[in-house]
């Protein structure tokens, strides 16, 4: 089992001076500790379901490139992508770039956007849902043609380019790994199966994410896919330093369904919370 740390919150320290120093000094303490995966949001408004719309938020691809400059083995991304707010050929090159700079560190996290008030406030454009995935399909398949040899055309009901062209090529091999965030059981598993090399799951019951786990089977069937060649991740939502010896019991039943990378969210000190997951309980989980 890995550990993965979702920073979502710039809002402490409230001093916007301190955001940076504060990311540098909590990403280096978790890649210390031998947490494998960094990786921030997408959004431009903090979600309202978190803490107010207009708390500190930091564009996603940026920061990661800042990442890349002060940690040396973790692997970033955004948890995740959304499918609205980039061109997808620009999305390509954007996690290149990240890729050559980090030395194949990059993951591209993506999922088909939801957050309308961020959207609306900044002019994104907003689409009916079933369009948001039929663009977030077209998407992987514009970045894999992008990261394969094929530099011609694309032609979608959505997007069409002239050329694929893609140079540098990333570093990742054979390309950075795309992983798909969201539990939809009809289209966004369905995406895991046919396109992903990982999926992202929220855990928030052991049975809920077995049940997600047995329709991706399905999907994969279906598809002809190797279920067990997709990675698969989760974002814990209970408190972890809190309650440390039920995180590790649920920890135990995750790795059981096959989940081999639990993504955590700090609360409050970011700083302090890494260091006391370092301390108490980064040992317990390598051991699982």
């Amino acid at each position: 089992m890995e550990l993965g740390l979702h920073y979502w919150n710039f809002t402490t320290p409230a001093a916007p001076e301190l955001i940076a120093p504060t990311l540098t000094r909590t990403a280096r303490l978790a890649e210390q500790a031998g947490f494998a995966e960094f990786t921030v949001m997408d959004h431009y408004f903090q979600m309202e379901a978190r803490a107010g719309a207009d708390e500190p938020m930091l564009e996603g691809y940026t920061t990661l490139g800042y990442l890349a400059a002060v940690t040396e083995r973790m692997r970033l991304g955004l948890l995740v992508t959304g499918v609205m707010y980039r061109h997808p050929g620009l999305l390509a090159k954007i996690v290149t770039t990240l890729d050559v700079l980090s030395g194949g560190r990059a993951q591209l996290g993506i999922g088909a956007s939801w957050y309308e008030r961020e959207q609306r406030g900044l002019g994104v454009p907003v689409v009916p849902v079933a369009e948001r995935f039929e663009r977030l399909e077209e998407t992987l398949q514009i970045c894999l043609q992008m990261w394969g040899p094929d530099n011609g055309p694309y032609k979608g009901e959505h997007y069409r380019l002239a050329e694929t062209l893609c140079v540098p090529a990333p570093l990742s091999g054979p390309r950075p790994p795309i992983l798909i965030g969201g539990g939809g059981e009809r289209k966004t598993l369905l995406l895991v199966a046919r396109y992903a090399d990982a999926c992202n799951l929220f855990a928030v019951s052991v049975e809920d994410v077995a049940r997600k786990l047995d329709i991706l089977r399905a999907h994969c069937e279906a598809e002809g896919r190797d279920y067990d060649a997709i990675r698969k991740t989760a974002c814990y939502v209970a408190p972890v330093v809190e309650a440390p010896d039920q995180f590790v019991r649920d920890l135990e039943q995750y790795s059981a369904l096959g989940i081999t990378l639990i993504n955590l969210m700090p609360d409050g000190d970011p700083v302090a919370y890494t260091e006391k997951v370092a301390e108490q309980l980064v040992s317990r989980v390598r051991d699982l």
